[in-house]
């Protein structure tokens, strides 16, 4: 809200300011001009404003410290050769402004709130492979759960070049899909990403490299390679891991719970059915053969959780003893159902 009013504000500043030079005429132009640097700064994505902020501090800081040389040197001489002061302010101009771009992250080191101008440190979630070609990184960076800068190490986009070259057609469509999903999530303006060309030229591998850059950014990684989320965390790196992160969200289910499962086919076991929640959890039928390509409602007995996900053990409910005592039925499409008196079943 406060960038739009902003932008207004320096709109009608500018309709102002033409109209005292050029009456109408100028008032217009001024208008129009003004709606036209708004709408390109508004379209320039806010990483690339960082960094054109960052190339003009580090051009300027540059220019001063070469225009301090040459004031040395012309006291120094009594005269200064204009070749020579070009010699001197070029190659400081550069400088200055290659430093400050390859340290631009310390422009993170303030963000304005509204509570006014507060320090904070820069947080980093430094992305690997894997989770861009998974996807759902984007939406999660949608929601707002994923704070700080998204970094891209310039690795990883090389290893998702040679997917996307790959011979094979599922690589290739993996790799583009994982270019697809970055450029959705540079054009959105409430992430923020940035591209690292941050290499460690010494290590080989892509999974050592996202560790030392972790280690030397402080940042955090954001994964799916279970190999990777164990060895970063040996070496003291924490490990988002979005594997970990939807088996967290999924609905929790205890013993004696009834819910609803559509049973898609039969078991390892005999006369055992097998069906899955909607989050994809296996729910495992005993005696439920005989209801297969049914939806029926099962008690829950007993719930196992192991490395490749959750399983859910139950057996039909038609199979229980009847009860007085009524039972809440818990359907994972449409969630807890009211009781008849119209009372919740929280």
């Amino acid at each position: 809200m406060q960038v739009w009013i902003i932008r207004v504000s320096f709109t009608l500043f500018g309709a102002v300011l033409g109209s005292t030079i050029g009456g109408f005429i100028g008032g217009a132009i001024g208008f129009i001009v003004t709606i036209i640097l708004a709408g390109i700064e508004s379209s320039i994505p806010r990483p690339l404003l960082r960094d054109l902020f960052a190339c003009f501090v580090g051009l300027t800081f540059g220019l001063m410290v070469a225009s301090l040389v040459i004031y040395i040197v012309s006291q120094a001489t009594d005269v200064i050769n204009p070749k020579l002061a070009a010699s001197i302010v070029l190659p400081f101009a550069y400088a200055g402004t290659m430093i400050v771009y390859r340290r631009r992250e310390v422009f993170a080191l303030f963000s304005l709130t509204t509570h006014g101008l507060q320090s904070k440190s820069p947080t980093f979630k430094i992305l690997d492979t894997s989770v861009i070609i998974d996807g759902r990184i984007l939406d999660i960076c949608q929601t707002g759960f994923i704070d700080g800068i998204v970094l891209i190490p310039q690795f990883v986009l090389n290893e998702l070049q040679h997917i996307a070259d790959s011979s094979e057609l599922l690589r290739r469509n993996k790799g583009r899909r994982g270019f697809e999903i970055l450029r959705l999530m540079q054009s959105n303006p409430d992430i923020d990403v940035e591209v690292t060309e941050e290499d460690f030229s010494e290590v080989p591998e892509v999974d050592a490299k996202l560790i030392h850059l972790a280690q030397k950014t402080g940042g955090k990684i954001i994964t799916n390679d279970f190999n990777l989320n164990k060895v970063a965390e040996l070496q003291g790196v924490t490990v988002l891991n979005i594997n970990e992160l939807a088996n967290s969200v999924r609905p929790v289910v205890v013993a004696g719970e009834v819910i609803q499962v559509r049973v898609l086919r039969e078991g390892k076991e005999p006369n055992q059915g097998v069906g899955y929640l909607d989050d994809g959890t296996m729910v495992i039928v005993e005696y439920g053969r005989q209801y297969v390509g049914q939806t029926i409602e099962v008690v829950v007995t007993q719930t196992l959780q192991t490395t490749a996900g959750r399983m859910i053990f139950t057996r039909a409910k038609s199979d229980e003893v009847d009860s007085d005592e009524p039972e809440d039925v818990r359907s994972y499409s449409r969630g807890w159902q009211r009781k008849p008196n119209g009372a919740s079943s929280y």
